[in-house]
This record gives structure tokens, sequence and C-alpha cells, in this order.
């Protein structure tokens, strides 16, 4: 996978990012949705490559662009074209309520992967487990969370009061905060979006040492992009809702509902991860609209170097192409 082609990616969320900012506070999840989604389809074809959605906005008769199986990229436009063929993990708009309530965390978020190297996650939910580089290895997610607690404050040397643990504020999660509080951890509750805060996780100054429980086994793909970069750890497991679930994921190839899956059976082989800041969060500062200008904030990581990068731009949206859509907004 050519290096290059992370700048792209930044590109496109820089481009999602972007567009759903101007609706952050405004009380509407939905439009704030849509403008990422099409300002992200939009970037995508000027981008050298042959992509499909593996993890998108839906089925085809459930989403009008960037649904599973889209082809996306500029390179599916020539029959002789050489551009690489990539599976496209994609979030427009990570935390759609956080952006329609201007709350702290929402993000656009693009993976990509070698053709065929992701987890088609169906449309469900998943147990997770995320940890940095400094506890690889000594999670288990068949163990209780005081066990998993333990095992990480033993691999970074500190007391289990030391950790921090996000969980998303759910009532599913009722037992799993009583009982990573009797264990002396320290948590964070988030109302929406934990691909943020998952690769957070990964991250020694962010402040989180782990997430744990239920979120939605699409981003979870996502998140477990970014830890194969960042060199962390990650374990999930699917939990389905209902008959329907089971039967649209023994579609899509799964065939043990129960299987726990590990970091590199979410993501294998060479993965890149990038993300734009949308709202000010604990991974990337949110757009600034500056009076004819506006700045983002974008993280950017390949798994075969390692490198991870902070990209602050600056976009004059009177000049620079591809931005119309801001200029309209602004009018």
């Amino acid at each position: 996978m050519d290096r290059n082609l992370a700048l792209e990616m930044v590109r496109v969320t820089e481009a999602a990012a972007l567009s759903s900012s101007r609706m952050m506070g405004r009380g509407d999840r939905k439009a704030a949705d849509q403008a990422a989604v099409d300002a992200m389809r939009r970037a995508f074809d000027s981008v050298e490559i042959r992509g499909t959605v593996v993890i998108g906005e839906g089925e085809r008769d459930e989403a009008p662009m960037l649904y599973i199986g889209e082809r996306v990229g500029s390179g599916w436009n020539r029959a002789d074209s050489h551009a690489p063929k990539v599976d496209i993990a994609v979030d427009p708009l990570e935390g759609t309520n956080l952006c329609a309530t201007g709350q702290p965390d929402s993000i656009a978020v693009i993976a990509v992967a070698d053709d065929g190297q992701f987890l088609n996650a169906p449309d469900t939910y998943m147990n997770k487990i995320v940890v940095g580089p400094w506890a690889r290895g000594a999670i288990d997610l068949k163990q209780s969370p005081s066990w998993n607690l333990s095992a990480v404050a033993e691999a970074k040397r500190c007391s289990v009061s030391d950790l921090t643990v996000v969980i998303l504020e759910r009532d599913r999660h009722t037992q799993l905060i009583d009982e990573v509080r009797k264990s002396g951890a320290r948590i964070r509750l988030i109302s929406d979006g934990d691909v943020a805060p998952a690769v957070a996780a990964t991250q020694p100054d962010s402040g989180i040492d782990l997430l744990m429980g239920i979120g939605g086994a699409p981003e979870g793909v996502l998140a477990a992009a970014a830890v194969r970069c960042m060199g962390g750890d990650m374990q999930g497991e699917l939990r389905f809702r209902n008959d329907d679930e089971v039967r649209r994921a023994e579609r899509m190839g799964i065939k043990d509902k129960h299987r726990v899956y590990h970091l590199e059976d979410l993501a294998q082989g060479q993965v890149m991860f990038a993300a734009t800041g949308v709202t000010d969060g604990s991974l990337l500062r949110g757009v600034r609209f500056l009076g004819g200008a506006a700045s983002t904030h974008s993280v950017v990581m390949r798994s075969k170097s390692g490198t991870i990068r902070f990209i602050e731009a600056r976009h004059h949206i009177g000049t620079k192409p591809g931005l119309e859509f801001l200029r309209q907004r602004a009018s």
C-alpha cells in the first residue's frame, strides 16, 4: 500500500469534518451525518484507488452512498488502471449526536486495508476491550473486568486505582460499571462514539488506559485498524440483538457467533487509519472557522511503519477547490 495514500485519506476525512462541522450544535443529527457522507463521497472521486466499502452507511437498499459494496476512487474509471485495490471502512461522522449537540469526540474516520483484510462486521453490537502497547497480550475478554484491570495494572506496573477506563453510559453497562468501581479504577463515562476513545486508549498521554464495554461492531473494526497502527491490543465478541442479525452475519461469512476476535482477526495485513476532529475531544481538536478560512486537526497512521502523524491544516474556503459546499453553506 503506497504511503502517499495516507495524505489522500486525510483529505477525505477533512472534507467530511469541514462539512459536518457547519451543523455542530444545531440539533439535527441526520443533517450533520448527511453533510459528512456527501462530502466524503465527493472527496473519494479524486483518490487514485480501486476501493470497495466493506464498513459503511449500511446495505445498498439502506443508504444512497458509501453503502457496503460500493466502489469508490478514480481507479475504477479506467480498465487498465494500476491503482491499488483496497477495502475501505468509513464512518463519515462518528458521534452524530455529539456533533448535533456540540459535545466532545465527534470525528470523521476512514480505515484502509489490502483487499479482503477487514472483518466483514455486521451492523450489530460488539463487546470490546482496548489497551495500549504497554498491555499488549495481557487482556482476555473471556475473563472478568476486574481480572483484566489487574492484568493491565500489572503490565503497566501501577495499581488498579491508577487506571482510567472509558465506558459508554448505557443501561446494559450497569454491572460493568459497578465492577470497575469496586475494583478501584476510575471511570470516564461517554454518551456516544467509542472510536476516538478507543484510539486515545493507545496513547500514553491521553489519560485513558482502557476502553471496555459493548458498542457498534463496525466501529470496532475501525478502531482495530488504529490499534494495529499504534501497537496496542484489542479483543471483540459480537453481540446479536435478534435472529435477523444472526442471519445477516451468517450471510456475511460469520460462522461462530460466540468467537472472540483478536486484533489481527479484525484488521489483517497492512492497514491505514485517518481521522479528522469535528468537535474537540480526547484525540483531536475540532474544526475552527476563522472568517474565510477553517482549520482542521487530523491524525493518520500506518501499520507497516508504525508512523503516527498529527496534521494541522488551514483551508481557504474562497479559493480551495473542493470546498464549494462550504461556500454555499456560508452564503
